[in-house]
C-alpha cells in the first residue's frame, strides 16, 4: 500500500469519526427545547431515553477514529524539518482522549436528569455540581488544547512546506469553532443544530478539506 493510500484512508476514517461522533452527540444533546433550557442540564429531560443510548454508543465507536484522522493531518503537515507537525498530532490525540472521557459521561448525566423527580432536590443539585466539577471541566480543558493545537497547525502551514495550500491555515479548528458558536448566537434557528455537535462539524470541515488537498497536492 502506497504512502498516499495510507494517508487517504486515515483521512477518510477521521472524516467517518466526525460523522459518527456528530450523529451520536446530536442524539445525546439535541431537542427542539434546547434553547432556554441550558441551566442545570435541563435540556436532557427533552431528549428521549433511546437517543441517549444510541447516541452514547455511536459517539464511543467514532471517537477513536479521530486519532487516525490526526495521523492523516500529521502526514499532510510533515516535511523534513516541520517541527510543529508532531506537536499537532500529539495535541490532537490528547484532545480526543479528553473528549472521549467526557462523551462517555453524557448518557449517564441524561439519565440522572430524567430521574430528577425521584431524587431529593438537595442531593440532585449536589450530583449536578459534582458532575460540573469532574466532567464539564474537561470541556474547558479540551478547548484550551484545541486552541494550542490550532496555533501550531497555523505555524506548521505558514512556516514550512506542507501538502496544504497556505490558505488552509484559515481553516484551523479554533477559528471554525468560534464561527459555529457565532452562528448559534446570531442565527439560533440554524445554530441550534450545529452547536450541540460543534467540534464534530469543525473536524468534518478540516478532514474534508484535507482530503481535497491530498488529491490536489500530494504526489502520486
Amino acid at each position: 500500500m502506497t504512502k498516499k493510500r495510507v494517508i487517504y484512508i486515515t483521512g477518510l476514517l477521521g472524516l467517518l469519526g466526525s460523522i459518527l461522533v456528530g450523529l451520536g452527540e446530536f442524539l445525546l444533546h439535541y431537542s427542539p427545547q434546547l434553547i432556554g433550557h441550558e441551566a442545570n442540564y435541563a435540556f436532557f429531560q427533552f431528549v428521549p431515553k433511546k437517543n441517549l443510548i444510541y447516541g452514547h454508543f455511536l459517539a464511543v465507536i467514532g471517537t477513536p477514529l479521530y486519532f487516525l484522522g490526526y495521523f492523516h493531518i500529521y502526514k499532510m503537515l510533515k516535511d523534513k524539518e516541520n517541527k510543529w507537525a508532531a506537536i499537532v498530532f500529539g495535541l490532537g490525540v490528547l484532545a480526543f482522549a479528553v473528549g472521549g472521557f467526557w462523551i462517555t459521561s453524557r448518557a449517564f448525566l441524561g439519565t440522572i436528569v430524567h430521574l430528577n423527580s425521584q431524587i431529593a432536590p438537595n442531593i440532585y443539585q449536589e450530583i449536578l455540581n459534582n458532575y460540573t466539577l469532574i466532567s464539564e471541566s474537561l470541556v474547558q480543558g479540551l478547548r484550551i488544547i484545541i486552541l494550542l493545537l490550532s496555533v501550531f497547525y497555523i505555524l506548521a502551514i505558514l512556516q514550512y512546506n506542507t501538502h496544504y495550500d497556505k490558505w488552509m491555515a484559515l481553516f484551523n479548528p479554533i477559528l471554525l469553532l468560534i464561527s459555529i458558536f457565532a452562528i448559534y448566537f446570531l442565527l439560533p434557528i440554524i445554530g441550534q443544530y450545529l452547536a450541540p455537535i460543534a467540534m464534530n462539524v469543525v473536524h468534518f470541515i478540516v478532514f474534508g478539506l484535507s482530503l481535497m488537498q491530498l488529491n490536489k497536492n500530494y504526489p502520486s
